[in-house]
Formats: C-alpha cells, sequence, structure tokens
C-alpha cells in the first residue's frame, strides 16, 4: 500500500475514534435493520441523524426484529480490544419503541413453536393458541402478539401448505414479502383493450434490427440495430418499447405498476408489473410493427459515443434470437440454419462495434466488474417441477446488450437535466471506508492479500484483477460485494460508483421496471409541451421503488434458497452416504460455516462432525462434508 494511502487510512480511522468517543453513552431512537446474521445497523431519526449508520452487534439486538423502532445507547470500547478505538459507533438497544410487523411466514415445529421464513428474524418464536388446523412442518401466518418491547410471540391465522412443496414454498414466499399476485382475468382483458396513445413517429422500419433475449424470454423491451456512416463512424440504434403510449400517468394500470414497481422472476413463478396480455402486445415482435422510443448514438472506431439523438419510432423487428445462439456464433462464427442473410452480416459489424464501446469506457470510466456466476434455481413453470441448478457468468452475447443499455440509459440521463426535465437516477455511493477496513483486514488475515483503499475504484479495480484465480476468488468477491453499498433510486443524479457514472437513469426496461417508465412518461409529456413532474413529486417513486427493489432481492433469495435446500435433500435421499465439496467461509468456536459452491448455498457444521481440531482449519479451505453433517441456513 502507498504510504500516501497508509496515512488517509489512518486519519480516518482516528477521526472514526474521536468520533466514537464523544458519542460514548449518548442515547439516540431510530430504525433497526437486522442482517441474516443476526447483528443490527441502526439509523437514527432523522432529527438526530448525522449521516453514519450506528452498529449493533447481535447480543446486543435485544428482542428487536427488522424495521423496529428502538432506543439504543452508544457503546464504549472493550478494554481489551484496542481495534474498538478504530472502528465507528456501536450500540446497544435499550428499548423497543415501535414494532414493525403485525405478522410474518413461519414453518411449524414440533411443540409451542415455529421457525420465520425471512432470516431477519429471529430463528425461533412461540406460538400461543389455536393451531387452525396446521400440521407440524405447514407453512402458517404468524399474527404478532408482542407490539412492542419483549421477546416476539404470535398465533396461527392462516394455513398456507407443506414446506418442500413447490407451490407452498412460492406462496409462503409472496407472503412474507407481501408480493402481489398475478393479474386478474377482468384486469389481463381490460388491458388488452388498451389503444395507445398518439405522438408524432419517425418511420424506421427500414433499419435491420434485432433483438436479443433470454431463449425463454416473454417480454420484448429492447432491439438493437447498426449503420455505418459515410465518414467512418457507426450509428447504434436502441429501441425500446415506447410503453407510455399505453400507460398513461395516474391510469389505472400506472397505479397498479407504480405499486408492484418491478417486474418480479421467482423461480418458477413470474409476477409481471404490466398485464401479460399488455406486456404481449408492447412487446417488440419478430415481424411485427412496433412502436419504439429510440435513441440513436454516434459512435467512433475507438468506441466513443460522439453524439446521439432521442426519436418517437415505428420499427419492425427482423429476427428474434437468443444469447446461446449468438455467444455460438461469436465462438465458432457458425451461424443457426434458420438465419437471414442479413443478420449474418450484420451480428460482426454490431460485435466490433460494440466491443470498442465497452473499451472505450472501461479506460475513461474504470467501471468495476465482479465476475461473480448466477446461481439460481431452474424450474418448469408450467408443470410446478424443479428441473436443476442453473450456474451463469455473464457472455459476450449478455455484455453486447448491455454496453447498448448502459450507453443509452446514460444518454438519456444526461439529457433530463438539459431539458430541465426531473427524472429518477440509479445511484450507488462509494463504500463506506469503516466497512472497507474491515474487507480489506479480513482479505489480509485470512489469504494474506494486500488490498489497499478499495474506496478508490482504480485500486479496486487492481485488487479485483490481481486475485488469485482459485477456489477462493469467488468467496473473497462476495466479500467484497458485501461490503460495498446497495445501489438504489434518487432524484438527484449522484454518483455510480460501480460503473463510473453520473447523472446514470434507466430508461431500457420500462415493462419490467417503474422507474423507466416513469422516465418515459415524463419525456413523452415534454415532446408533447405537456406538463411534466416535479423532483419533487417523483421522490416518493424514487423510494418506493428503492424499497420493493430490496423486497422482491429477498424474496428471490428466499425463494432460491428453499429450492436448493430442497434438491440437496432430494440427492441425499437418493443416496445417504453422499459427499459434498465445502468452502470454509467462517470458524467459530461450535463450529464452522461452509459454503457448498455447486449450489451458492450456506451451512453450518458443528464441531462434533469435524475430524481435525478447529484451529488447524482455515477459512478458505476446502472439505468434503456428508450431507448429514449440514445443517442449513435459513
Amino acid at each position: 500500500m502507498k504510504k500516501s494511502r497508509k496515512i488517509r487510512l489512518r486519519r480516518i480511522a482516528r477521526r472514526a475514534a474521536e468520533r466514537r468517543m464523544e458519542r460514548e453513552g449518548e442515547t439516540l431512537t431510530g430504525k433497526i435493520s437486522i442482517a441474516s446474521g443476526g447483528y443490527g445497523f441502526f439509523t437514527p431519526d432523522e432529527a438526530e441523524k448525522d449521516g453514519e449508520d450506528i452498529f449493533i452487534p447481535a447480543k446486543f439486538t435485544g428482542f428487536a426484529t427488522d424495521g423496529d423502532r428502538v432506543k439504543i445507547k452508544i457503546l464504549p470500547p472493550r478494554p481489551d480490544h484496542p481495534e474498538d478505538s478504530a472502528r465507528g459507533a456501536v450500540g446497544k438497544v435499550l428499548e423497543i419503541l415501535e414494532r414493525s410487523r403485525q405478522s410474518f411466514v413461519a414453518e411449524l415445529l414440533p411443540g409451542s413453536f415455529v421457525s420465520p421464513l425471512n432470516n431477519r428474524l429471529p430463528d425461533v418464536v412461540s406460538i400461543h393458541g389455536s393451531r387452525n388446523g396446521a400440521k407440524r412442518g405447514d407453512w402458517v401466518k404468524i399474527e404478532c402478539e408482542s407490539k412492542s418491547s419483549g421477546e416476539l410471540t404470535g398465533r396461527i391465522v392462516e394455513v398456507i401448505g407443506q414446506a418442500g412443496e413447490i407451490t407452498a414454498d412460492l406462496d409462503a414466499v409472496m407472503a412474507e414479502f407481501e408480493l402481489p399476485g398475478k393479474y386478474s382475468a377482468a384486469e389481463e382483458a381490460e388491458a388488452a383493450a388498451i389503444i395507445p396513445a398518439e405522438i408524432p413517429r419517425t418511420d424506421k422500419r427500414d433499419l435491420f434490427v434485432l433483438t436479443i433475449d433470454p431463449f425463454d424470454a416473454k417480454d420484448f423491451d429492447d432491439a438493437l440495430s447498426i449503420e455505418e456512416n459515410s465518414d467512418g463512424t457507426y450509428t447504434v440504434g436502441i429501441h425500446i418499447a415506447d410503453v407510455a403510449a399505453f400507460i398513461r400517468p395516474k391510469s389505472k394500470f400506472d397505479r397498479l405498476a407504480a405499486k408492484r414497481c418491478f417486474s418480479c422472476y421467482l423461480p418458477g413463478r413470474t409476477l409481471p408489473m404490466l398485464p401479460a396480455g399488455l406486456t404481449a402486445k408492447i412487446s417488440m415482435q419478430e415481424n411485427c410493427d412496433s412502436l419504439a422510443h429510440s435513441v440513436f448514438l454516434k459512435v467512433d472506431q475507438e468506441g466513443k459515443v460522439l453524439s446521439g439523438e432521442r426519436y418517437h419510432t415505428l420499427i419492425k423487428v427482423a429476427q428474434r434470437l437468443d444469447y446461446d445462439e449468438v455467444q455460438h456464433f461469436l465462438d465458432t462464427g457458425k451461424s443457426r440454419s434458420h438465419w437471414l442473410a442479413d443478420t449474418v452480416k450484420t451480428l460482426p459489424v454490431m460485435a466490433k462495434v460494440i466491443r470498442q464501446m465497452r473499451k472505450y469506457r472501461e479506460a475513461s470510466e474504470e467501471f468495476i466488474e465482479l465476475p461473480l456466476p448466477e446461481v439460481r434455481v431452474v424450474c418448469d413453470e408450467q408443470k410446478n417441477m424443479v428441473t436443476g441448478i442453473e450456474k451463469r457468468y455473464s457472455r459476450e452475447s449478455e455484455q453486447l446488450v448491455e454496453e447498448c443499455m448502459l450507453a443509452a440509459n446514460q444518454f438519456i440521463g444526461r439529457q433530463l437535466p438539459e431539458k430541465s426535465v426531473a427524472g429518477i437516477y440509479r445511484i450507488h455511493p462509494e463504500p463506506e471506508m469503516e466497512k472497507s477496513m474491515e474487507f480489506s483486514d479480513f482479505v489480509t488475515e485470512n489469504f494474506q492479500i494486500p488490498c489497499g483503499d478499495i474506496t478508490n475504484r482504480r485500486y479496486c479495480r487492481e485488487f479485483i484483477a490481481n486475485l488469485p484465480d482459485n477456489e477462493c476468488k469467488p468467496l473473497i468477491l462476495s466479500m467484497l460485494l458485501r461490503s460495498m453499498m446497495r445501489a438504489s433510486y434518487a432524484v438527484k443524479g449522484e454518483l455510480h460508483y460501480a460503473l463510473g457514472k453520473t447523472f446514470y437513469a434507466h430508461f431500457t426496461s420500462p415493462i419490467r421496471r417503474y422507474t423507466d417508465l416513469t422516465i418515459h412518461q415524463q419525456l413523452w409529456n415534454f415532446d408533447l409541451n405537456s406538463r411534466t413532474r416535479s423532483a419533487s413529486a417523483l421522490e416518493s417513486t424514487a423510494k418506493a421503488a428503492s424499497d420493493m427493489e430490496e423486497q422482491c432481492d429477498a424474496a428471490c433469495a428466499a425463494a432460491n434458497e428453499r429450492l436448493k435446500i430442497r434438491i440437496v435433500m432430494q440427492e441425499l435421499e437418493r443416496d445417504p452416504a453422499r459427499k459434498f465439496p465445502c468452502l470454509i467461509t467462517r470458524i467459530l468456536n461450535s463450529g464452522i460455516q461452509v459454503e457448498l459452491p455447486e449450489y451458492a448455498l450456506f451451512a453450518y457444521v458443528d464441531a462434533d462432525y469435524i475430524k481435525v481440531p478447529l484451529s488447524t482449519l482455515k477459512i478458505g479451505a476446502t472439505l468434503d462434508l456428508r450431507g448429514e453433517y449440514l445443517t442449513f441456513q435459513r
């Protein structure tokens, strides 16, 4: 680590120690957020807030649950822990002022106990009263009885279904995270009858336009075209379904979409933001005239975006492609038999130009990319069956589309303030120094890898690039991801740390994201010289989207986790002696926490099952463990 960076870190640590000493013994009221590990973070009420959350160790959360309003006390540093003086404030819950929840979903255990589905709630909660017909192993809805201070308790008010059955598991997840179900048949019919509003359009049906999506995609809200110009530049066309023509502000389906905020994709169950029939009508289908809101970017041979234009257009998609077949073509040069001659001609040009765009963006913006796979459960939605586990890395075929979407989002994000139109921006703050220091200490202590100041994007990129390519790399990258702030939505175009952008908006997915639809509606009104909404009017939309996104992500994680455990249990039923490769992620006095990398699933192993002393184990080491030794975390 360079000397200047060491000095900077020491100064920050000293300031943290001074702030902690100043606040020692102080009491505050506010909201507590509980993490899956049992510890929490306290956010003071606005009147008292100083811009810094306060860490609450698991043993000091009392009986507080996620989202409760509590009163806390700032604790002094521990005498036998000198590193405490360099950390931020730590607190202890003194009193629960108001419970955030009236109900929750849980699995009925033997006796008078349930195990909540949400891992931010206690592992076990006691219940009272009638079982209402529930059997051991059922998912049940619990009405909370302890409304304020004291241990959380409740009673069964509804039986959802047997845990371990896919339908019941997904029903339980939807109930716990309060996800709206599919639209009714009447709503579908009403939405399908919507006639699009009119706006002056540019006819671009002469362009050769392609869509590239997952093979099982259900909506098609983006398409691409490319033209070579006489001066050696290229015009990249990014065509987005003109959803604002169908969904006008404050209309019935605008209000319903605003409530949902997103399409939520649970394994085996899709919960669309808009009615399915309307989505199909809006989607840019192959060989059909489609209403689009298009961005045309002029790009030089170095990949730099020189200028851009935006129109409402009429286009016709020439061919629908999927990522797998495009990747096969990029890898081998071999096209599918059903491809059009112009597809075979256009794709190499498109790939060449977009590669240069990505290369230029990497050099100029120094974006951060974490090469972590997406591991998800694959289900047959029609048959309600789990068909397997899929581990997916980002490939060039996905990156081609992503690069164009990023460029269009950036163009729109910059155009909004230029035209004095209020918008909603995607923001991602720099990592907090304290969390960055904790991550650096973790990596240095357990892997002997110098980390440095990851709040600096360049150093962060260097750290990622220099990681050894071994079984520990995914663990380190996932820890790095957890040390970063969560991206959210705001009405101010502030920094997006990971992308290296400011004034970055979401414009390219208006069928499945309400923030994008809002921007489409704002631009539609601007283009017709109609009144647009103010930034203050959009603040609640941005806040609701941030909250709902976190809720959808938690629901998807919970659903995937349950179904992954189900797959492992089924494998153990077939072979009780089955061993699983595991990676040690944490060493405790009582045992170890491990990850099953094949499933991206965490489990706990009691020390009694470990054949060697715990003191001889290291984080990042691998073990083959019998499935019966694994206790899966909620």
